[in-house]
């Protein structure tokens, strides 16, 4: 699970690099990026083979490995996950909340006595945050 968060700043910096290639180079840019996903592609293929070829002896060493990570991986795990919950739900609300507070505050401009519709409106929007919240408590309470 770790692997995953470190690799995310691998995954930006892949990105910018390739966001800067294509707009310094064009066309070229292209055949690079096919040439290097062709080349990803093949060590994947590589690997998945090496793994497919392996003897019975690979299965035990991973066995014992997940089994070393004790209480103390999945209680992580569940943290990590209660963060990703609430991040999620948080930014999803925000947008929600965004657009319909925008769209909210033209109605009411037009038409004031829309107050309390808008507003309960902008409240279902926010009870997005609310849910993720909720799952971030379950999950901390099983980890």
């Amino acid at each position: 699970m770790m692997i995953w968060v470190l690799a995310v700043p691998v995954l930006v910096a892949a990105y910018a690099a390739t966001s800067r290639l294509l707009r310094r180079r064009g066309p070229t840019a292209v055949r690079i990026l096919v040439g290097l996903n062709a080349f990803v592609f093949v060590g994947a293929l590589l690997v998945l083979a090496f793994v497919a070829t392996a003897g019975p002896g690979a299965a035990e060493v991973t066995t014992t490995a997940a089994q070393g990570g004790g209480a103390g991986s999945s209680s992580s795990a569940a943290l990590i996950g209660a963060a990703i919950a609430v991040a999620g739900s948080s930014l999803g609300a925000a947008i929600a909340v965004a657009y319909t507070g925008a769209a909210a505050l033209a109605a009411m401009s037009e038409r004031p006595e829309l107050f309390g519709r808008a507003m309960v409106i902008v409240g279902l929007a926010e009870g997005i945050a609310i849910y993720g919240l909720i799952v971030a408590i379950i999950l901390i309470g099983k980890g």
